[in-house]
């Protein structure tokens, strides 16, 4: 190839790739392996040693693993990746690497359940101060800066209110007070969204979702500077061990050769069941970014390319309608998670943002009313369809029996 970058779609299929000298295989090869042979003890030392390149352990490195990392830096259009055994490894991974007990972060009020505990319960505990803001303007976070402060975590999307954040505002602030910036990627991947081009120092994936896109892995992956990834890696991945498995990691392989295409039918079809939604009766609002009537549209087209596969939705129902509205879907799964070539359907205040109180989650924009949909690959129209007939189901519940009017919860 010549000297010019090529394109996304195809650094998705053969960035960080080795030839297999061996036997020719066209697919990389999975190296299924805990430890690796060396030829003497003396070769053994100098690995550990840090003076021979090559492998020793697969918690300390592996080929399969490498070659995942090599695709995932050239997607982010960084310099390195720490693949990990969980898209929260990956947080865990990149926020405790560089913070220590008498440090301070600054992260966005809404955030993934799990993210949120690991940030409010847990941070705590080893003296690590935190402050939750909208982080909407300069201003929010100019008043929450200390002299401690040493690091910004953010979402953009936002899970699971699809609020967008400004990149280059978050960038240039941290880059003004020498501060760590860490942006959760995941609603977007790299097909949409490449925070370094805001100066966002460490980006960060859970893997299980769009990348793998087939339901069947759980992993993460860190993407920042070499120096960086190998404080991540020689620290808390060695150390606390969440690390990604082989197979784990040649399976996201397998998935990535698929994601421009995969992102592409998403972003379209997610699109026509957010317009459906916004112009039904029983929805009293619509969270997707593709909407001229979402804050996040004006982002479409600079920061973003396209919305991503993921919509929220206020049903105006009761508790019992909207669970009845839940239960009654057919083509939608119920259960968390996202990315997946089947559409999945949850409750956002009483499964993935569980670890919030109601005051936290209503301070974030969290309402008990909330549905999170993750738009699959199936035919909109059956989609649509599915959709219907469980609105359908409120109706005649309603006519059975008179409901309490207002919102669900």
């Amino acid at each position: 190839m010549n000297n010019k970058q090529p394109h996304q779609d195809t650094v998705c299929i053969h960035a960080g790739k080795q030839k297999d000298g061996h036997h020719g295989a066209l697919t990389s090869p999975l190296y299924q392996t805990s430890t690796f042979v060396f030829d003497n003890a003396a070769q053994g030392a100098a690995r550990f040693a840090g003076e021979e390149p090559g492998y020793i352990y697969t918690r300390l490195g592996n080929p399969t693993v490498r070659e995942l990392e090599l695709k995932m830096a050239a997607l982010e259009k960084m310099e390195d990746a720490a693949a990990t055994a969980t898209g929260m490894a990956a947080v865990s991974g990149a926020v405790l690497s560089f913070l220590e007990a008498g440090d301070h972060i600054i992260a966005c009020k809404a955030v993934y359940g799990c993210t949120y505990a690991l940030l409010s319960h847990q941070l705590p505990k080893w003296g690590i101060e935190v402050t939750f803001v909208d982080m909407d303007n300069e201003e929010e976070l100019e008043q929450a800066l200390r002299s401690n402060t040493k690091m910004v975590f953010a979402e953009t999307p936002i899970n699971p209110n699809l609020k967008v954040l400004d990149l280059e505002l978050i960038g240039d602030f941290c880059e003004k007070h020498d501060l760590i910036s860490v942006v959760d990627n995941t609603f977007m991947s790299p097909m949409l969204q490449t925070p370094v081009d805001y100066g966002i120092d460490i980006v960060i994936h859970s893997a299980t979702k769009y990348l793998n896109g087939h339901g069947d892995v759980v992993a993460g992956v860190i993407v920042s500077s070499k120096e960086r990834i190998e404080t991540i890696k020689l620290t808390i991945l060695k150390d606390v061990g969440g690390t990604i498995s082989p197979h784990d990691a040649w399976l996201i392989l397998r998935g990535l050769k698929t994601l421009p295409i995969r992102v592409e039918r998403h972003c379209k079809s997610a699109l026509t069941i957010a317009e459906y939604l916004e112009s039904h009766p029983m929805v009293a609002e619509v969270y997707y970014p593709g909407l001229k009537s979402h804050q996040g549209y004006k982002f479409i087209g600079s920061q973003m390319k396209a919305a991503g596969g993921v919509i929220g939705f206020e049903l105006m129902a009761t508790l019992e309608e909207g669970q009845a509205f839940i239960d009654a879907m057919q083509l939608f799964s119920i259960a968390v998670s996202l990315g997946d070539a089947e559409s999945l359907i949850q409750h956002p205040a009483s499964m993935t943002h569980s670890p919030y109180t109601q005051e936290e989650r209503l301070a974030a924009g969290i309402s008990d009313g909330l549905i999170r949909i993750s738009i699959g690959l199936e035919s909109t129209d059956d989609l649509i369809a599915d959709l219907q007939q469980a609105f359908d189901r409120i109706v005649a519940l309603r006519s059975d029996s008179v409901s309490t009017a207002g919102n669900w919860g």
